[in-house]
């Protein structure tokens, strides 16, 4: 059957790109872009980085224009998917019939804290942000003009650009992490490189786990958060910020028999079952480690153009080929990675030194693959790609 109608459901960067890829690919039906955010797509990733400290223009998470001519429905969501019937139920009321559906919700950020639930915050304790929207980007970047207090929770690189970004702001920040930070992400040896970098910029550690969140008056206005840790000690400060992970927007789908134990599996391709495809930090697809969800934003763009591809060529269309790709800013560094990650042991040197400055790194891996690691170096994402798939003993000149 031809298509003619298509929904595409989430208005973030995986469903933008789907609804992009649908048109580059041929389809020219009638689309319909459906979300909860009110704003035009934007860089997620730019929240954490150089919005913090943008000038208040705030211009460094647009996105250029998009090419998919379709009826965007913003600030409005999805509460239902009829796979029967072929509708979308949306939280006003209405449903949006459609021939194909792309699901493209993304994830939210799970919250440390059981405080009140008001308002945009539901189920966040007082004093407790999380960066995840751009709504939470613009209060943070609000708070932070007092330069209170600051603790971070979570040493991922999310927590840690964040207190990268606060202490750029001129605040006092302490990260609370149970391991050492990033040592899960990115393993031992580029740990230990981050977190040498964010003890010289003055970071204070706390090697805990955050166990609860209350207030110190007793969740009054003027209360300050207090965090508490395992042992029962607790940290006071002005302003508490969580970066403790995130979870996929699937409660929409409870009852539309899609998800597995849970979860949203897509196939190699991206597709739920026929007509149906999602793509971005809301499915679960094949890797060579199972079936897992990856929420890196390049594995969103990448995920919605093969998905895409599939819902108009169906099994013509290329399976994906997953390749990891990971960037961080933070507390003076700069670093790229090609490759899967976290990283054992210690890296062979392609450029540079392990004394400092710009090195351009390689880990090589028990299947023949390689990771392929650049810090504080200019460097083609092409080429880095390169540099992970084979293994030289001296690096080309940089292009």
């Amino acid at each position: 059957m031809a298509l003619k109608r298509i929904v595409v459901v989430g208005n973030g960067i995986a469903g933008l790109t789907a609804a992009d890829s649908l048109r580059a690919a041929g389809f020219d039906g009638d689309m319909t872009i459906v979300g909860d955010e009110p704003h035009a797509p934007y860089s997620r990733p730019a929240l954490s980085k150089a919005a913090l400290l943008d000038a208040d223009d705030m211009t460094s998470h647009q996105l250029p224009a998009s090419t998919h001519e379709a009826l965007e429905v913003r600030g409005v969501s999805a509460t239902g998917l009829d796979a029967d019937r072929k509708v979308v139920h949306l939280d006003d009321g209405s449903g949006l019939p459609y021939d194909a559906v792309v699901i493209a919700t993304g994830s939210r950020a799970r919250l440390l804290g059981t405080g009140p639930k008001t308002g945009g915050n539901a189920g966040r304790c007082d004093g407790e942000l999380t960066l995840r929207n751009l709504e939470d980007a613009l209060t943070l970047r609000r708070r932070l003009t007092n330069r209170p207090s600051v603790v971070v929770i979570g040493g991922g690189a999310l927590g840690m650009e964040i207190a990268s970004g606060c202490l750029s702001a001129g605040c006092e920040v302490t990260l609370v992490a149970h391991d050492r930070p990033l040592t899960r992400q990115l393993g031992p040896y580029l740990s230990g490189v981050f977190v040498a970098a964010a003890r010289r910029h003055g970071l204070k550690l706390a090697p805990s786990h955050a166990v609860d969140l209350r207030s110190t008056g007793g969740r009054t206005a003027d209360g300050r958060p207090l965090v508490v840790l395992a042992d029962g000690s607790t940290i006071e400060a002005e302003l508490v910020v969580s970066a403790v992970g995130d979870a996929p927007n699937v409660e929409w789908l409870a009852s539309s028999g899609l998800l597995t134990n849970g979860r949203l599996e897509v196939d190699a391709r991206g597709r739920v079952r026929p007509g149906i495809i999602a793509a971005g930090d809301v499915a679960a697809f094949p890797t060579k480690h199972g079936i897992q969800r990856v929420p890196l934003w390049t594995s969103a763009i990448e995920q919605s153009k093969a998905a895409a591809l599939a819902l108009v060529r169906g099994d013509e269309a290329p399976e994906f080929d997953f390749q990891p790709y990971f960037w961080t800013e933070q507390f003076g560094l700069s670093l790229k990675a090609s490759g899967f990650l976290p990283l054992a042991g210690a890296p062979e040197f392609l450029e540079g030194d392990p004394a400092g400055g710009p090195a351009l790194m390689r880990w090589s891996h028990d299947d023949g693959s390689g990771t392929a690691v650049a810090i504080n170096k200019r460097i083609p994402i092409p080429k880095l790609r390169r540099l992970s798939d084979t293994a030289p003993l001296v690096a080309s000149p940089t292009a």
